[in-house]
């Protein structure tokens, strides 16, 4: 059997282009909704031994770019779901567009491995892995800022548990997201030596551990649940139907079916993005209010919100806002911000938040006196282009305590979801996950999940479609809605832990972790010359 591994190791090798390749669309599997940590593990186990080899420093960038393409590709392929939900473009772009955008995030791996090959070039397999694994760090911290950053999925979400344990990502207050997909690499790396060294034993040995890790049933082991009750509503609203002005009723009234229930006590109800289709602002022209179903006034609108949560309960719902000038001789919207209003038992908003890290392509087109005469334009309805707001910020909500938002995609950002200066005792994340197919929503609440144990901040997820979901600052995921049915889960919040260290430095803490890697790889290397 040995024999027969070899000789097929021996042939992969002898394609190193068609292996990297291989190996990425593997390794992709690892995440939701599939969930194949060990395979891959093993393939990162592979592409250290394969990158350590590579003679030169063209081979090694070229094999981290084949990796990462291939990887983030397959890794990426809910994005070419959004394409079947829009009119404006032909929807075979989507299928397009995923490759062509990994064109460009398949450049970071490679910097990588050109990172790794300068420094641990022919040292042994754990050296190398030390120098990948703090490469790996900083150009997938790059990754999430750069151009406005795409982050999604870090390599260490392959390291995150089922649903009842956080797995090896428990380390993340120590470490932070980006330091998790060092772990990953740290961990091939000696996996890639014991089996060189064909120290099976201790192979199997590091094996299990890490096995028990990912399995260990943390959830009862952490009973934190709090005092603040809630109501997460998840409507079922398919992206189908989400625009469709005929259906604006219709998706109120299942949104009040699921909310009334308990509406004489004191609770905080929970709604998804965009879940109201009125506009709640006054001032705007009278022609936005008749488009929506509640008429020409916006305070009726609110008025049937407040009577439907109740007197004693504070809504925090996902709804948008626009930007009222004057554009071409004419009072109209100029833009529009995809927002969470506060509103309280008699109607009244107290609260907002709007969006600031927008998707790009999605709610606004970059370029857009280029791309739009070529016929490209946004995923989201609409003409007029969202605009960013001020950043991470927490709401006061009464008695219900204080609330930091982080709308959809922007969860997905480590390090930036939370206002540090006055730090919440929860994170409430509204999302349409209806536009993601099969794969974006189990991913997206992963993300979700990572960020809890990070900052050791609870989070609740309210959707229209699924996955909603309460987690705990461990990471647990305490109850959720599954995709594509309709319901609500009642509870209360669970508590926030002390401050982490990740909380108290952000990304400054795996970026140290980085350079203690990379120093450390470079020592061994002068080491092992002398």
């Amino acid at each position: 059997m040995t024999e027969k591994v070899i000789r097929l190791w021996e042939a992969l090798l002898a394609w190193p282009r068609l292996f990297a390749l291989l190996l990425g669309v593997v390794s992709a599997t690892a995440y939701p909704p599939l969930g194949l940590w060990p395979l891959g593990l093993a393939c990162l186990v592979a592409l250290t031994i394969l990158l350590n080899r590579s003679n030169g420093w063209k081979r090694a960038t070229v094999l981290g770019w084949l990796f990462g393409f291939a990887h983030l590709t397959v890794a990426n392929n809910w994005i070419a779901t959004a394409f079947t939900y829009q009119s404006d473009m032909p929807q075979f772009l989507g299928w397009l567009a995923v490759p062509l955008l990994c064109l460009y995030l398949a450049v970071y791996p490679a910097l990588a491995a050109l990172v790794a090959h300068m420094i641990a070039h022919n040292g042994t397999a754990w050296i190398y892995s030390l120098a990948l694994s703090g490469a790996w760090i900083v150009t997938e911290w790059l990754r999430s800022w750069v151009f406005t950053g795409y982050p999604w999925p870090p390599l260490g979400m392959m390291l995150l548990g089922d649903f009842d344990s956080p797995g090896l990502a428990l380390l993340l207050p120590w470490i932070g997201t980006y330091a998790l997909s060092g772990l990953a690499i740290a961990l091939a790396g000696i996996l890639a030596g014991l089996l060189i060294a064909r120290k099976w034993w201790q192979a199997g040995f590091l094996s299990t551990l890490v096995a028990a890790a990912m399995l260990w049933p943390a959830a009862p082991y952490f009973d934190n649940e709090g005092s603040t009750p809630f109501v997460l509503v998840q409507p079922l609203i398919p992206q189908v139907e989400r625009e469709d002005p005929t259906k604006f009723e219709e998706q109120f009234e299942r949104l009040a079916e699921l909310t009334m229930p308990g509406r004489d006590g004191p609770r905080l109800v929970l709604w998804p993005e965009a879940a109201i289709p009125d506009y709640l602002e006054d001032g705007y022209p009278d022609r936005y209010y008749r488009a929506r179903t509640a008429g020409r006034d916006p305070g009726f609108a609110r008025a049937r919100i407040g009577a439907l949560i109740g007197e004693q309960s504070i809504l925090l719902s996902g709804l948008v806002h626009l930007d009222i000038g004057q554009s071409d001789g004419r009072i109209r919207a100029v833009s529009a911000r995809n927002a969470v209003s506060a509103i309280d038992g008699r109607g009244d908003i107290f609260a907002d938040y709007s969006k600031a890290h927008l998707v790009p392509y999605g709610e606004y087109l970059p370029m857009r006196t280029i791309l739009e005469p070529l016929g490209l334009s946004r995923l989201v309805a609409g003409a007029i282009d969202y605009v960013p707001g001020p950043g991470p910020q927490t709401l006061e909500l009464r008695r219900f305590g204080r609330a930091g938002i982080q709308i959809c995609y922007e969860i997905v950002f480590s390090g930036q979801v939370v206002d540090r200066a006055n730090r919440p005792q929860f994170i409430f994340n509204p999302s349409n996950d209806g536009w993601f197919g099969k794969w974006g929503p189990p991913q997206h609440l992963g993300h979700a999940r990572l960020r809890a144990i990070e900052e050791g901040l609870p989070v609740l997820r309210s959707t229209t479609t699924g996955i909603s979901a309460v987690i705990d600052a461990h990471g647990v995921v305490r109850d959720h809605v599954p995709s594509n049915v309709s319901g609500r889960i009642d509870g209360f919040v669970p508590q926030a832990s002390s401050p982490t260290l990740f909380a108290q430095l952000g990304n400054w803490l795996p970026v140290s972790w980085a350079c203690l890697l990379l120093i450390a790889s470079f020592v061994a290397m002068r080491r092992t010359r002398v």
